[in-house]
């Protein structure tokens, strides 16, 4: 029986599922796990606050454990909500969170990462949690570049700022791997990656490919 890795995105806009979904399209291979990519129906519209993230971790849990059925669980959104909480409802499952997995697979990258987050109120979030993985030391900086998650499908626009953002990451902070902070940034790793000519790493991407080498592992 084929399993199922569940990406679930822990805001309502389905329009950011839709394109988690084709950012993880080189990681569905015949024979492998199915990747399954839904919206959490009653999360905010963007987690953009603490209580944006605190507010998703009941229903995000309670919708874990209905699909008890999938093999792995992804958390698509960059502040992890829920992780724990997660972990413990559908125990012995893996269950992975984007931004702990995009620091991990930056650290391979590259000496130091850079974080390119929508708002400036995420920032002191994202600090929070690097702080309590023990990475501070490998971060170089994280700068918003002043959009919310709605505003996000103006791509000429995102694309404009996530470089000038990038560059000054790279620049002026030192940072020699980029990781876009937010899962709805999907579609720009490629360009992004090819106008500042460093490493950028897509956070849902690197769950899911984590979230199957879990799975191949038994």
């Amino acid at each position: 029986m084929t399993q199922t890795i569940l990406v679930i995105n822990p805001n309502a806009t389905q329009a950011v599922t839709d394109g988690i979904s084709r950012a993880l399209a080189p990681l569905r291979f015949p024979g492998g796990p199915a990747i399954e990519c839904v919206t959490l129906a009653e999360g905010p519209p963007g987690v953009e606050s603490q209580q944006d993230a605190d507010g998703v971790i009941l229903p995000l849990t309670r919708l874990a454990r209905q699909r008890g059925d999938a093999g792995a669980y992804v958390i698509a959104c960059y502040s992890d909500p829920g992780l724990h909480a997660v972990r413990e409802a559908v125990a012995g499952k893996p269950v992975l969170g984007i931004a702990e997995c995009a620091m991990l697979t930056a650290l391979t990258r590259g000496e130091r990462f850079g974080v390119i987050s929508i708002l400036a109120r995420s920032v002191p979030r994202h600090l929070r949690y690097v702080r309590s993985l023990g990475l501070d030391g490998r971060l170089a900086g994280d700068l918003p570049i002043g959009l919310g998650v709605l505003e996000l499908a103006d791509d000429q626009r995102v694309l404009a700022r996530m470089t000038e953002v990038g560059r000054a990451l790279r620049d002026k902070h030192g940072a020699d791997v980029l990781i876009m902070g937010c899962a709805g940034m999907a579609r720009f790793r490629r360009p992004l990656q090819e106008a500042l000519e460093v490493a950028v790493v897509e956070p849902s991407f690197a769950a899911t490919s984590m979230a199957l080498g879990a799975l191949a592992g038994g």
